[in-house]
């Protein structure tokens, strides 16, 4: 079985996109054929894997969304052989209202998905910066869900709220939904970056992945070319950190079919 995966966090800038994007690319450098979906109005992890939002009129995520568009007919392969792209565009922005009164809203995404969910073994979810109806859209297809969280003083506070949302979501229309790990994000040497990621481990044991992904120009400086690291620089240390994090993932994920 394929392993859907959201990446989901109400905060902005903590690193959602550059993970769905690095992690995706890493898995797919491992021959694992790998589907990156872009929710996120702003449609980054598109252009990140050199794809405009105004490229995509009418062959995008949000036909898949309102017009019940099949997902094969949106997506685009990307420079890496083993990852593709749903992308998303500029006219999700107005999804939520035009979904509000559709039947079935919540679930569009999990619908469309299971046509082509066997064609891959990983599908990542990139979601927009809130914990509205794109992002359930995501949550409701998905079987597990990756948090990012950057080392900062309010990361926790913004944690409880995604863990509430996950909760509801198992409660009401996902009951397999479950968290696949926490991963560190823009990580800085110093003291305070330290403190919260031992507050974070103390009360996270199991969840909080082990590799923690750095502060990095690299990563910073890719989605300008339309590549993501491993294409731009996969010596970075920005680079070889997602690559670690699909090798922990895959293990959690092995570990998990094991346990079923």
């Amino acid at each position: 079985m394929p392993r859907a995966i959201t990446i989901a966090n109400q905060k902005g800038g903590v690193g959602k996109t550059t993970t769905a994007v690095n992690l995706g690319a890493s898995l797919a450098a491992s021959d694992h054929r790998t589907l990156l979906i872009d929710i996120d109005p702003q449609g980054n992890a598109g252009s990140a894997l050199g794809v405009g939002r105004d490229e995509v009129e009418g062959n995008s995520v949000y036909e898949v969304l309102l017009d019940r568009r099949p997902l094969a007919e949106v997506i685009r392969h990307s420079e890496l052989k083993c990852l593709d792209l749903a992308p998303a565009s500029r006219h999700l922005v107005g999804a939520e209202l035009e979904l509000a009164a559709e039947e079935g809203r919540e679930s569009r995404l999990a619908t469309a998905l299971a046509a082509i969910a066997s064609e891959y073994e990983y599908v990542l979810v990139d979601c927009p910066p809130s914990l509205g109806l794109l992002t359930l859209n995501g949550l409701v297809a998905a079987q597990g869900v990756i948090i990012p969280l950057q080392c900062e003083y309010f990361a926790l506070e913004g944690l409880a709220d995604v863990l509430r949302t996950i909760e509801l979501v198992k409660a009401h229309a996902n009951p397999a939904l479950q968290v696949d790990g926490i991963v560190l994000t823009m990580h800085a040497a110093n003291n305070l970056a330290a403190q919260v990621e031992g507050e974070i481990r103390e009360h996270f044991k199991k969840e909080v992945f082990k590799t923690v992904i750095p502060r990095n120009v690299r990563l910073s400086e890719s989605p300008s070319h339309g590549k993501p690291a491993l294409l731009y620089d996969a010596a970075s240390k920005g680079c070889q950190s997602y690559l670690e994090l699909a090798r922990e993932l895959v293990r959690r994920v092995d570990l998990m079919g094991q346990a079923a």
